[in-house]
């Protein structure tokens, strides 16, 4: 082990030396994290004496997870040391079969795990047993609404009060009912999944304290990432010992709206006072210039501890900016500029960031027609597609009865001749006498009047799921797969479809098998429950697989990947910041990590473009102005291509470090290459005003509060699209508007 260490920069060895007492390790972009971690555990093994399974590592991922696994045993050279490293829903997971009867509640270990499609399924039948139109309650924003409630909650028992607006009482109504639900189906959504290991520690002393005593040492990644259920998760694990090790960067934490909360990792020391900081600070990805670049953005942010990232690279090239006339043009300059690469480059070391999913369509559309391959990064997932659900939905309800959101799905699935009517017979009945509807199609079926066919079909139908159950217990996931196809008329039924979409879908039927026989191979563990458990946790990040062509992502998929080549597109105020970030000085910090983690994704070149008329949110192409974010980049770092032209690195000799900023402005920097900047508060209007811009929050005293989306004109024909929160859009004339600034008093 001494002889590894050699391979570590002082920074790094000493944040793997240290093994006692809380610790947070502030990595940077690019600064071999993972090598910290995956060192560090084979440290407290190999020179500590510390046994595999007294160690617990957890990410966000299941492909870090496994990486961290296979360095791990790399450096010890063994292949049986295994220390438990998982993802925080996958630890949980392995708690809760354990030891979820110990909740008091009616949950039993083969519960079912519900993924976004079965969530959503759950909220719209909740929605109609209120009464609830889905037109006017979307069942996908009422379903994020509860999962954010979930994140910022410390317990399932903290459920909201009652609030003053009609919109949150409904949400609130679906949240109680849904949550009654969950556990009437004996299910678990993922937020629940550490809720529920939460209040089990905080239910049960005899859980809490064997897992403090399972796992002495606890090692956190991306600890910026978590929130406040999982950073209460960690907490009980370290219980008295405190041997926890976290390693983050709060410049790259970018999930507030998921519910990430960045006070954990800037208040650690805090909550830790003994802690120990180390910071991370040489890069090993990207060259001078780039990094230069993207520190310059970031330190702008108030809420950060701060850090200045440093390579031994060379200084590299500049940061490439291009200006554009439209998002068409713009789509073009990356196409010519990915062709003048090609030389140099293969396409899968090249990634093109954006913002939203939206701003993809033309990228693809160009490349397609070029015939240059490229990969689109969380798409639909593998685990996603319809019939791969549908079997997967055939395995879940036969080792867990009360998954009726399975059953639902599985019913009439392939055709059978149970049409909605029969089921909604059936479920009015389970209603009425209070009996699962598994209760009612097997044995309660009686003065329902049923026609002959429908009778018949769920005849079949029970005596196939009870054959399936009764050969279950003793198949593997593999086998049992094979079977429900077989024996359900599944893949009969797509051979009979005879096109190409359906031998699309019996291929990806194949490959779940193999995906099965995969897993059984590499854990020894042939059970259907655990097989399951695994397919549920499967992220986006954990189906990228490189090597493909061009790869097309938003800035939030993009992190913990690198590449060669980057370009970050559609740099507009509205855009990039978004349009919800503006008025909130935690958004616009988001927004701006954001961009840093996109220009830390590029390790030799970085292209950043901006179009100067745009379509958005489905109107008239408008005006746009460059995004802050250009703004803040010093001037001696940024090379401007012309209109027309692409950049040869062939051609065009290196750049050489800049050891000072020179005097120029940005300012004065655009303005020699006629580039609008972004207009600034107080400039140029009538009285001290400033003008209207594109995401500002106003108030009107009819409408309520809303924000810029569009602006049309000039002066006093200047027309406002302001999207009101409580009215939707409404277009207005400027100067009759009687609009308010919600930051002017009013």
């Amino acid at each position: 082990m001494i002889s590894l260490l050699k391979d570590l920069n002082p920074a790094q060895r000493e944040a793997v030396v240290n093994t006692e007492g809380p610790f947070l390790i502030l990595a940077g972009a690019g600064s071999g994290k993972t090598r910290v971690i995956t060192y560090r555990i084979a440290y407290l093994i190999d020179a500590c004496g510390v046994k595999p399974e007294q160690i617990v590592a957890i990410t966000f991922t299941n492909k870090a997870a496994d990486e961290m696994k296979s360095r791990v045993q790399r450096l010890l050279g063994k292949r049986n040391v295994n220390p438990w490293i998982s993802t925080f829903h996958s630890l949980c997971v392995h708690i809760l079969r354990s030891r979820i009867g110990e909740l008091g509640l009616t949950y039993n270990r083969n519960f079912a795990i519900y993924d976004e499609q079965d969530q959503l399924r759950l909220v719209k039948e909740c929605l109609r047993e209120l009464n609830l139109d889905e037109k006017l309650f979307s069942p996908r924003s009422i379903l994020s609404r509860i999962s954010r409630l979930k994140n910022s909650l410390a317990s399932l028992e903290e459920l909201p009060s009652p609030a003053d607006d009609y919109r949150s009482q409904v949400v609130e109504q679906v949240f109680q009912l849904y949550q009654r639900r969950l556990l009437e189906l004996n299910a678990l959504d993922f937020d629940d999944l550490i809720l529920r290991a939460v209040e089990l520690f905080n239910r049960s002393a005899s859980a809490r304290e064997h897992y403090q005593e399972l796992y002495r040492y606890c090692l956190v990644d991306e600890f910026q990432d978590t929130n406040r259920p999982q950073y209460l998760l960690i907490r009980h694990l370290a219980g008295k010992r405190k041997n926890l090790c976290v390693v983050g960067d709060e410049d790259q934490s970018i999930y507030r709206w998921r519910g990430a909360d960045l006070g954990n990792i800037l208040d650690f020391q805090k909550d830790f006072p003994r802690a120990t900081l180390i910071k991370l600070e040489q890069n090993y990805r990207s060259t001078q210039n780039i990094l230069k670049a993207a520190g310059a953005v970031v330190k702008h942010n108030i809420h950060r501890i701060g850090k200045t990232l440093w390579t031994e690279n060379l200084a590299g090239e500049k940061v490439l900016f291009y200006q554009s006339l439209d998002s068409i043009e713009e789509a073009s300059f990356v196409l010519a500029q990915i062709v003048s690469l090609g030389s140099l480059y293969k396409t899968h070391q090249i990634a093109l960031l954006y913002r939203t999913n939206a701003q993809s369509r033309l990228f693809e559309e160009v490349l397609a027609r070029q015939g240059i391959p490229y990969i689109i990064v969380g798409g639909m997932r593998f685990y996603e597609r319809k019939e791969v659900k549908d079997i997967l939905a055939y395995l879940s309800f036969l080792i867990n009865p009360r998954d009726e959101i399975s059953l639902k799905r599985i019913i009439n699935v392939p055709p059978r001749g149970i049409g909605e009517k029969t089921i909604g017979k059936l479920e009015e009945r389970a209603a009425q006498e209070k009996l699962s509807l598994w209760e009612v199609i097997a044995k309660r079926r009686e003065g329902l009047s049923l026609t002959t066919k429908g009778e018949t079909a769920l005849e079949r139908f029970v005596k196939l799921i009870k054959d399936l159950r009764q050969k279950a217990a003793a198949l593997s996931a593999s086998s049992l797969i094979k079977l429900v196809m077989d024996a359900s008329g599944y893949l009969t039924y797509l051979k009979g479809e005879g096109d190409e979409r359906a031998a699309d879908r019996i291929e990806n039927l194949m490959e779940l098998i193999n995906s099965a026989r995969e897993y059984e191979e590499a854990t020894g563990e042939g059970s259907v429950t655990s097989f399951l458990s695994r397919t549920s946790l499967t992220s986006d990040e954990d189906s990228y697989q490189e090597g493909r062509g061009v790869v097309l992502m938003t800035l939030h998929c993009a992190k913990g990947l690198e590449f060669p080549v980057v370009f970050l597109v559609g740099l507009e105020e509205g855009l990039f910041p978004h349009i919800r970030s503006m008025g909130s000085e935690e958004e616009l910090e988001e927004e701006r990590r954001l961009c840093y983690v996109g220009m830390t994704r590029a390790a030799q070149l970085l292209f950043l473009s901006y179009a100067i008329r745009r379509s958005a949110y489905g109107g008239r192409p408008r005006t746009s102005e460059p995004s802050r974010f250009l703004t803040e980049i010093p001037p001696e770092l940024l090379n401007i291509l012309e209109r027309g032209k692409v950049f040869n690195p062939q051609k065009e000799p290196s750049v050489q470090p800049t050891e000072a900023y020179s005097s120029e402005s940005i300012k004065e920097f655009f303005a020699r290459h006629n580039i609008p900047f972004p207009t600034s508060s107080g400039e140029g209007a009538p009285n001290g005003k400033r003008p209207y811009r594109l995401g500002e929050e106003v108030y009107h005293p009819k409408f309520g509060k809303g924000v810029i989306i569009d602006i049309e004109g000039e002066g006093e024909e200047t027309k406002l699209t302001v999207s009101f929160l409580r009215v939707g859009r409404k277009k207005l004339i400027a100067r009759y508007a009687q609009l308010k600034k919600v930051n002017d008093s009013f």
